[in-house]
């Protein structure tokens, strides 16, 4: 049965779908974060004069990395994740700025270049760290990770 606005409704009359500004919005915001950080990233290895480089390339340089870490902190509560995830990325940024001035190589390009690789490389490393850890929890013989124990009434 679907009501008037085309939500299917349940046997009592209520909505089964929310409808309205109530609804989940996290998708959206997701995909539009990740388009202003690709475009900044974007703008800034092309070297274009628009106005939304600096702010487009400075939100890239602060998300990149705070994502890679957070993703690897999954252990912690959402908020001690997002603070502990933004100061790393703040003290990345740091380290790969001061590494470029060191060696008398500063650019905006390969900034962006170096933040990229260690995000990546920070991405992968937690990619690799969760499988062989749940290879290791795994017993041997069962696919799901459950194991089952069996007892025999002994003899008196």
């Amino acid at each position: 049965m679907r009501s008037s606005t085309g939500n299917r409704c349940k046997a009592d009359g209520e909505s089964s779908e929310r409808a309205g500004p109530g609804r989940d919005l996290s998708p959206l915001l997701a995909g539009a974060a990740t388009g202003t950080a690709v475009c900044g990233a974007l703008l800034a290895l092309m070297d274009s004069g628009s106005p939304l480089r600096g702010p487009c390339a400075l939100f890239f340089l602060l998300a990149a990395p705070a994502l890679a870490i957070a993703l690897a902190l999954g252990g912690l509560d959402p908020f001690g994740r997002l603070i502990t995830a933004l100061a790393g990325a703040v003290a990345l940024d740091m380290l790969v700025a001061q590494a470029m001035l060191t060696v008398h190589r500063w650019s905006v390009p390969g900034g962006i270049v170096a933040v990229t690789v260690l995000s990546l490389l920070i991405l992968v490393a937690n990619g690799v760290r969760q499988r062989t850890g749940s290879r290791g929890r795994t017993p041997e013989g069962s696919k799901t990770g459950q194991s089952f124990v069996t007892a025999k009434p002994t003899d008196s």
